[in-house]
C-alpha cells in the first residue's frame, strides 16, 4: 500500500518515535509499504513519520544514486529501532531535501562516520559503522525518528530566510508528484 507523505508543520514530524516490540502488528507489511511508498514518491529514503506512524522505523534504497555514487548500488534495508551511538569524523556540507518538505533543498553539515544499532526485518541485530554517502543517508532518516528536520541544520541565518517558504509548503502551496497530508489533515 502506497501511503500518503506528511508534510512540513503537522506535529508528527517532531515527535520522538518510540521503539517497538518483534511481535509488533503488521510489521512485515509495514516495511514493505515503506519501500512501497519511498519508490512511489522517488526518494532513496522513508521514516515511519513520514506516514504517519511514530515508531523507530526507516528505509533506504540508494540505487538510484548509485550512478554517482557506486557503493549505493546494493544499499537496500530496512533500520528498526534505530539508535545511532557514535557520531565522528569531519562535518561535510552538502545539498539535501526532503519529501516531507517538497521542492526545498539546502545544504547540511553531516559527521562522515556513523556507529549505528539496529534490527533488520528479520529482526537480526546490527552494530555497524557506516561512512560517508550512507552515513549521511542514514543520519537524514534517522533524525525523522526524533523529531528533527534537515532545516532544522541548516545555518541560522538560512533558516530564517527559509520560514516563509517553510509556512507555505506548511499551507499546502507546493508541487509534489504523490499525496500528502498536510497540518491539519487528519492521519489515516
Amino acid at each position: 500500500m502506497t501511503y500518503p507523505i506528511v508534510v512540513y508543520g503537522h506535529p508528527i514530524l517532531r515527535k520522538v518515535a518510540e521503539d517497538i516490540e518483534k511481535d509488533h502488528p503488521g510489521l512485515d507489511q509495514l516495511v514493505k509499504d515503506l519501500f512501497e511508498t519511498m519508490y512511489h514518491s522517488e526518494g532513496v529514503g522513508l521514516a515511519a513519520p513520514q506516514i504517519g506512524k511514530s515508531i523507530r522505523i526507516f528505509v533506504i534504497d540508494g540505487k538510484p544514486m548509485a550512478e554517482d555514487e557506486p557503493e549505493l548500488a546494493n544499499f537496500k534495508m530496512a533500520f528498526i529501532n534505530a539508535h545511532i551511538v557514535e557520531k565522528s569524523g569531519e562535518l561535510k556540507p552538502m545539498n539535501e531535501g526532503c519529501l516531507s518538505i517538497p521542492g526545498l533543498r539546502e545544504e547540511v553539515n553531516r559527521e562522515s562516520h556513523i556507529r549505528i544499532k539496529f534490527f533488520d526485518q528479520d529482526w537480526n541485530p546490527h552494530d555497524e559503522i557506516y561512512d560517508g554517502y550512507k552515513a549521511r543517508i542514514i543520519q537524514h532518516e534517522y533524525d525523522h525518528l526524533d523529531g528533527i528536520m534537515f532545516t532544522d541544520k541548516v545555518n541560522p541565518l538560512r533558516r530564517r530566510l527559509l520560514k516563509s517558504k517553510l509556512m507555505a509548503i506548511s499551507k499546502g502551496k507546493f508541487e509534489a508528484d504523490y499525496r500528502t497530508i498536510l497540518p491539519g489533515q487528519k492521519i489515516k
